[in-house]
């Protein structure tokens, strides 16, 4: 199988240079325009590694960056115009393994992406595929089968609830805002739906029959949004 690379990059000159320079060298490139386009893009592709501008229209580079962390441990090299060193640590902080500024040399990216692909290759080699996660309080997840148990039993959750379960429980104790719940989960740049993503984890809440005022999985931190607090086993 080509690695497959997912480039957002919203200047079409850039975004072509590079593009073809690893089309050449044979990999398989994905060429995003905004930031929401390459969020869909890779939740519906398999990639080896994501480029990413900052300043992209629809959904910033930033968030861009902060969601896919959210889903993967895919590397990602952030490219950007902005070179100050906050941009660059924010990055950083949000989840990227690189970052190169421009104007950059195609040598120097082509040797960046190479030591970031070895880099991932080794971690997927050692790395144990946990397909099924087991929680205290008889809770599991089987991740590639979308499939959720509660005392032995399966928990018939919509595809939007365990996309919102698989996000907290993914990233445990992080406190989640509803914009930040909605827009990676329901793909949208804005924060319009946070009364969705209330109506959604009330209904998983009580699917999973964990009480708001002692939760055993969804904790509600008043005035910030919602994190997992499950007990892995």
């Amino acid at each position: 199988m080509p690695t497959r690379l997912l480039l957002v990059e919203d200047d079409p000159e850039i975004a072509r240079v590079v593009r073809d320079l690893f089309l050449r060298e044979g990999y398989e490139v994905t060429w995003a325009t905004t930031g929401l386009e390459g969020w869909e893009d890779f939740q519906k592709g398999d990639y080896d590694l994501a480029l990413v501008d900052l300043m992209l229209p629809e959904m910033d580079g930033f968030t861009l960056c902060q969601n896919i962390r959210w889903k993967s441990d895919v590397p990602i090299i952030i490219i950007s115009a902005r070179k100050e060193d906050e941009d660059k640590v924010e990055g950083l902080h949000l989840g990227a393994d690189d970052y190169v500024a421009k104007p950059f040399s195609l040598v120097e990216l082509k040797a960046r992406v190479e030591s970031q692909l070895r880099r991932w290759k080794r971690y997927r080699g050692v790395q144990t595929a946990e397909h099924k996660m087991d929680y205290a309080n008889d809770l599991s997840i089987y991740w590639d089968k979308l499939q959720v148990y509660r005392n032995g039993q399966e928990i018939i959750v919509t595809a939007k609830e365990f996309d919102l379960l698989k996000v907290l429980a993914e990233n445990p104790q992080r406190v989640f805002s509803k914009s930040e719940l909605y827009q990676h989960v329901w793909n949208q740049p804005d924060a319009d739906g946070l009364h969705t993503v209330t109506v959604h984890i009330k209904s998983l809440r009580a699917k999973l029959i964990d009480p708001i005022k002692e939760p055993l999985f969804i904790q509600t931190v008043w005035g910030k949004g919602y994190r997992f607090i499950g007990e892995p086993l």
